[in-house]
């Protein structure tokens, strides 16, 4: 069966409409890209809550056998929860 013929007219908004997809997803991929993103925010927030906890948790496990925390003394408890805090502070960013 032979094919039918194509309107110019028809080509030209198909050429058009593929243009302007291309054009909404470059701009997607660069808004993206761009330096207001928040992609950032869950690989920085969940281990900085992580350390916060482990900080606590070793200077309660082996306090007194580490020098670092020795030394620090109570500092190790507002050090610890800092980190936790600061952690939900940053999960606020993210959108």
């Amino acid at each position: 069966m032979p094919q039918s013929k194509v309107r110019k007219e028809s080509a030209e908004k198909k050429v058009a409409k593929n243009k302007a997809k291309a054009q909404v997803e470059q701009a997607k991929n660069q808004a993206r890209i761009a330096a207001g993103t928040r992609d950032w925010v869950p690989w920085v927030f969940i281990p900085v809550g992580l350390l916060g906890v482990l900080w606590l948790l070793v200077f309660y496990v082996a306090g007194n056998q580490v020098p670092l925390f020795r030394d620090l003394r109570d500092w190790n408890y507002l050090i610890g929860i800092g980190l936790i805090a600061s952690s939900f502070v940053i999960a606020t960013f993210w959108k």
